[in-house]
């Protein structure tokens, strides 16, 4: 039974393919197909569903971009849109209408994601599109949002970035001088200001370089402690968000340390390998965790 290509095996071969066309080849499937090593069936998939979204030309069997468009993507364009192409149920407005608009890399840059999974989103497609126009045009937007105590009216605020993290899809904007996250599926009443707003450079950069999606004014720094039997696993990869590895104890073990907007970054990660992982500092976190979780139990 034939396997599902990888994530990273589907974007290398999607970013080979619109490399090729991006200089004006002329590809024929079965020779693609030898090239990578997969079925000609696969490149027929890439080239019409995958690659649909281009203004792909068929002449004497073999495959061209059109004219019009030859040269004008980057080598980072064509590797994030080999990407999309390959998570396409990541976005939920991806008609081919806007994969075409995605040749304009400021719709890209309203977008972020952080992860591979997707939540269902149908029904507010207009929204998101909504959104999407407000971030590229800096336009000051309004909204109704559902909290757990009920709906609250939102004025005045500044759109940064579409962010999908684990799945999830947030709204990054600015409120009163504040970063701050939505869930987009809380959104309701979507309004489009006639104001405008001039991004802030360093916003930018922190949405993009944090980890995870609880924005605020000040971080706060969690230390924890990791057992040698676990240690490997966050020094192969970062499991906790912003981590760091600050010391390598005699035993084997870990000191880690995390600067996050949220406690709720680090405590669930905490409660996933107990008993392996122990929170020393800021001094009580652990004892309330502990406490949470003997609540639950009882």
């Amino acid at each position: 039974m034939s396997r599902a290509p990888s994530h990273d095996t589907l974007v290398y071969r999607l970013s080979q393919i619109l490399i090729k066309l991006n200089q004006g080849e002329r590809l024929d499937a079965h020779q693609l197909a030898d090239e990578f090593g997969v079925n000609p069936r696969t490149i027929q998939r890439d080239l019409n569903e995958r690659l649909a979204y281009l203004p792909l030309e068929k002449v004497d069997g073999r495959y061209r971009l059109d004219p019009a468009f030859l040269g004008k993507l980057g080598l980072r364009d064509i590797e994030r849109f080999a990407s999309l192409a390959g998570v396409r149920g990541l976005f939920p407005s991806l008609s081919d209408d806007f994969l075409r608009d995605i040749f304009d890399r400021r719709i890209e840059g309203a977008l972020l994601v952080k992860g591979h999974h997707y939540e269902n989103l149908n029904g507010k497609e207009a929204q998101f599109r909504q959104l999407e126009r407000a971030i590229i045009g800096h336009r000051r937007v309004g909204f109704d949002y559902a909290k757990d105590g009920g709906t609250k009216t939102y004025d005045e605020v500044e759109p940064y970035k579409l962010v999908n993290h684990k799945g999830i899809w947030y709204l990054a904007a600015m409120d009163g001088g504040k970063l701050k996250t939505f869930a987009f599926s809380r959104l309701d009443s979507l309004r489009l200001l006639d104001g405008t707003f001039v991004p802030d450079p360093a916003v930018e950069r922190s949405l993009v370089e944090d980890d995870g999606i609880w924005m605020g004014d000040e971080k706060k720094e969690i230390v924890i402690k990791v057992a040698k039997e676990v240690a490997g696993y966050f020094k192969r990869r970062k499991l906790i968000a912003n981590q760091v590895v600050e010391k390598e104890l005699e035993d084997g073990g870990l000191i880690v340390s995390a600067k996050v907007g949220h406690v709720n970054q680090v405590v669930p990660i905490v409660r996933y390998w107990i008993p392996h992982l122990r929170i020393i500092s800021p001094e009580g976190l652990q004892g309330q965790m502990e406490n949470e979780m003997a609540t639950y139990i009882s």
